[in-house]
C-alpha cells in the first residue's frame, strides 16, 4: 500500500515535467525505425551546436521500443554534455526524462533523485511551479522536439518557437527553428517563410542548412538569382554536406536539372544509406525524368524502352522508401502515378487506397491524395464519376492550399467538358455552380444553379 502511494506521489510530480514523456509528440509506431535513423543522422552530419535535444530524443524513443537500458544510455551522454557545456535551464529536459526512464523501470527513489534536481532549478529561477520553469529555452526545447518528429507536431512546434521568440526576439537558435518549422509549413503560396528564413541566414550567416531552405524559398518566388547565390555558399561550405547535398538537389530537380539532382543525392546516400527522404528524392527524379520523356515528341522505341527503364528505377526507389517509412502517404501516392502510367493499375490502385486510408492526414496532403488519385480516375481508368467523386472530398477538407485550388480547377474542367459534350447537363451545371461559390463569386455561382434549376425542369419560387 506504502509502495502505491509513493509511485502515485512520483507520478504526480512527473507529470507537471516539461520534457519529451509530457509533450504528447505525434508519430506512428511504423515511424520509430525511420525516426531512429534521422536522429542519428543529425547528430553525425548537421553541425548542431546544442545536440542535447538529439540525445534526449533519442532516449524517448528507446524508452518507446521498451529499451530503458539504452534509454538511460543516451540520457548519460545528454548529461555529460551537462556538465561539459553547463547548460542551465536545458538540463531540466534532460533531468525531467531520466526520472520518467527510472519510473518506468521501478526505480522510483533514482526517479525522485531526478525529481529533486529539477526542483531544485526551479527554486532558484523562483518558478511559481515546484517541478515546472516557463521560458524561452523551455519553449526552444520544446520545438525542435516536436519539429523532429514529424509534420503532425509542426502547428505546434511554431508556436514554442514564436513563444520564445516574444521573449527574445534576435536569438539565432530560436529564429532558425522558427524558419525551419514555417519552411515546412508553408505550403500555400503565401510564403510565410521567406522574411523568416532571410531572418534566419543574417542571424546565422555559418550555417549552410538554412541558406539552402532560403534558396528553395527564392526559387518559389521566382528570385533565380539570388536562390543560386545562397546555393552556390552553401555548397561552398564543408558543414553539414549530407544535408546541403540533399535539399540542394531539390532545388536542382525543380530547375529540370536533373542529373546533377541525382549526383548530389547518390553522394548524399553514400552517407546515410538508410535514409527513406534521400530515396524518395532519387525517386522523384526518376519519376520527372520519364514523364519528360513521356510528352517529348520523338516516339521512337528505343525511348519506350527509356520509360521502362526509368519506370522500374523509380519504383524501386519508392519501395525503398516505404521499407525505411511505412507511413511516407506521398511515397505511396508517387509509386502509384508510376505504375498507372507503365499500365500496372491494379498495383497502382493498391497504393492510392494505402494513402487515401491513411490516419490523420495533414489537411493538404489529404487534398493531394485526392486530387492526384482523382486524375488517375480520369485519365487512366477513364471514370469522371469516381474522379468527380475525388476532387469533392478533397474539397470538403477545408483547408485553401495549393492542393485546394488544383482541386477546384481540376473540377470545373471536368465540369465544362461534360457540359459541352451534353453529359449529365444538370449535375454538371451544378458543379460549375459549386466551383463558382467556393471560389467567392457568389453572383456567377447563382446563375449556374439557376440554370441547373431550369434543366431540371424545377423553379424555385425563391429566386
Amino acid at each position: 500500500m506504502g509502495e502505491n502511494a509513493d509511485g502515485d506521489q512520483v507520478m504526480e510530480k512527473l507529470l507537471q515535467l516539461r520534457c519529451h514523456f509530457t509533450w504528447k509528440l505525434q508519430f506512428e509506431d511504423n515511424d520509430i525505425p525511420d525516426l531512429e535513423v534521422r536522429i542519428s543522422e543529425q547528430v553525425q552530419f548537421l553541425d548542431i551546436k546544442n545536440p542535447l535535444g538529439m540525445y534526449n530524443l533519442r532516449a524517448y524513443v528507446r524508452h518507446l521500443k521498451g529499451q530503458q537500458e539504452e534509454a538511460l544510455q543516451s540520457l548519460k551522454e545528454a548529461e555529460d554534455l551537462i556538465q561539459r557545456e553547463q547548460l542551465g535551464k536545458r538540463s531540466l529536459v534532460t533531468w525531467g526524462n531520466c526520472a520518467w526512464v527510472h519510473y518506468h523501470r521501478g526505480s522510483l527513489a533514482e526517479a525522485q533523485v531526478y525529481l529533486d534536481k529539477v526542483e531544485k532549478v526551479c527554486k532558484e529561477f523562483a518558478s511559481p511551479f515546484p517541478y515546472r520553469l516557463e521560458g524561452a529555452e523551455m519553449d526552444c526545447e520544446e520545438g525542435w522536439a516536436l519539429l523532429k518528429c514529424g509534420g503532425k507536431n509542426y502547428k505546434r512546434a511554431l508556436a514554442c518557437f514564436a513563444k520564445a521568440l516574444e521573449r527574445e526576439p534576435e536569438n539565432p537558435e530560436f529564429n532558425t527553428g522558427y524558419a525551419v518549422v514555417a519552411y515546412r509549413e508553408d505550403v500555400d503560396d503565401n510564403f510565410i517563410s521567406l522574411e523568416p528564413l532571410r531572418k534566419a541566414v543574417r542571424l546565422n550567416p555559418e550555417d549552410p542548412y538554412i541558406k539552402v531552405l532560403l534558396a528553395l524559398k527564392l526559387q518559389d518566388v521566382g528570385e533565380h538569382g539570388e536562390a543560386e547565390a545562397h546555393i552556390e555558399e552553401a555548397l561552398s561550405s564543408t558543414s553539414c554536406q549530407s544535408y546541403v547535398f540533399r535539399y540542394a538537389a531539390k532545388y536542382f530537380r525543380r530547375k529540370k536539372c536533373i542529373d546533377k539532382a541525382l549526383n548530389l543525392l547518390r553522394q548524399a546516400l553514400q552517407a546515410s544509406p538508410s535514409s527513406g527522404y534521400l530515396h524518395y528524392q532519387i525517386g522523384l527524379c526518376y519519376k520527372q525524368q520519364m514523364f519528360q520523356l513521356k510528352t517529348s515528341r520523338n516516339r521512337q522505341p528505343r525511348r519506350q524502352d527509356n520509360v521502362q527503364e526509368l519506370a522500374q528505377q523509380a519504383i524501386f526507389e519508392f519501395q525503398e522508401t516505404l521499407k525505411l517509412r511505412p507511413t511516407f502517404e506521398m511515397a505511396y501516392v508517387c509509386l502509384a502515378e508510376v505504375q498507372a502510367e507503365i499500365h500496372q493499375y491494379e498495383e497502382a490502385e493498391e497504393n492510392f487506397q494505402k494513402a487515401l486510408n491513411s490516419k490523420n492526414l495533414v489537411a493538404h496532403i489529404e487534398q493531394d491524395i485526392h486530387f492526384r488519385y482523382g486524375c488517375f480516375q480520369q485519365f487512366h481508368k477513364k471514370s469522371e464519376d469516381k474522379a468527380i467523386t475525388h476532387y469533392l472530398k478533397g474539397l470538403k477538407v477545408e483547408e485553401k492550399s495549393f492542393a485546394w485550388r488544383k482541386l477546384l480547377s481540376a473540377l470545373a474542367k471536368v465540369a465544362e467538358r461534360r457540359i459541352y459534350r451534353n453529359v449529365h447537363l444538370v449535375e454538371s451545371t451544378s458543379l460549375l455552380g459549386l466551383v463558382y461559390k467556393l471560389k467567392g463569386q457568389e453572383k456567377k455561382a447563382l446563375l449556374y444553379y439557376e440554370k441547373a434549376l431550369r434543366l431540371s425542369g424545377v423553379m424555385n419560387p425563391a429566386f
